[in-house]
C-alpha cells in the first residue's frame, strides 16, 4: 500500500483538489474547493478529504515565477500551507506548479470540452497533475 497524497492547485476563489490511489501509480481529480470567507472555514472539508480517503500527506502547488523565484503569491500559498498542515496535523510537501494550469487545459481541450466545462475541471486536473509529478518522481527514486 502506497502512502495516500491530497494534491491542492491553490486559488484565490477556489481550490483544485486531487487524490491518489493506494497503489500510488495515478492521481484523480475531486470537485473543486469554492473558498469560504476564511481559511478556517475551509479545514473542515478538507479535513473530512483526509479522513474518508485515509490520506498522509499534502501536496500543495506552489506557483513559482518562471525563473524559479518566489514571488508574493508564492509566499500566500506558504502562509496558508502552514496554516493547513496545523490545521490537518499532516505535513505539507510544496511542488512546483508551473505550467500544470496550461498542461491541465491543454488535456481538457484535447479531451473536446467547452470552455465552460473546462474551467470547472481546470485546477483540479492540475492538483492531479501535481500528484501525478510527485509520485513518478518518487518511483524513479529522483526525489
Amino acid at each position: 500500500m502506497h502512502e495516500r497524497i491530497l494534491g491542492i492547485d491553490y486559488g484565490r476563489k477556489r481550490h483544485g483538489l486531487a487524490v491518489s490511489d493506494g497503489l500510488g501509480l495515478s492521481s484523480q481529480p475531486l470537485p473543486c474547493l469554492h473558498r469560504s470567507k476564511t481559511a478556517a472555514a475551509d479545514w473542515p472539508h478538507l479535513a473530512k478529504i483526509c479522513e474518508e480517503r485515509d490520506i498522509r500527506r499534502v501536496i500543495l502547488g506552489l506557483p513559482l515565477n518562471m525563473d524559479g523565484t518566489e514571488g508574493e503569491m508564492a509566499r500566500e500559498v506558504r502562509r496558508w500551507g502552514a496554516e493547513l498542515e496545523q490545521a490537518l496535523k499532516l505535513r505539507i510537501d510544496y511542488e512546483d506548479e508551473r505550467l500544470t494550469t496550461d498542461e491541465a487545459e491543454e488535456f481538457l481541450i484535447a479531451a473536446g470540452l467547452r470552455p465552460s466545462e473546462r474551467k470547472k475541471l481546470r485546477d483540479s486536473v492540475a492538483a492531479a497533475l501535481l500528484v501525478r509529478t510527485v509520485m513518478e518522481r518518487e518511483r524513479a527514486g529522483t526525489d
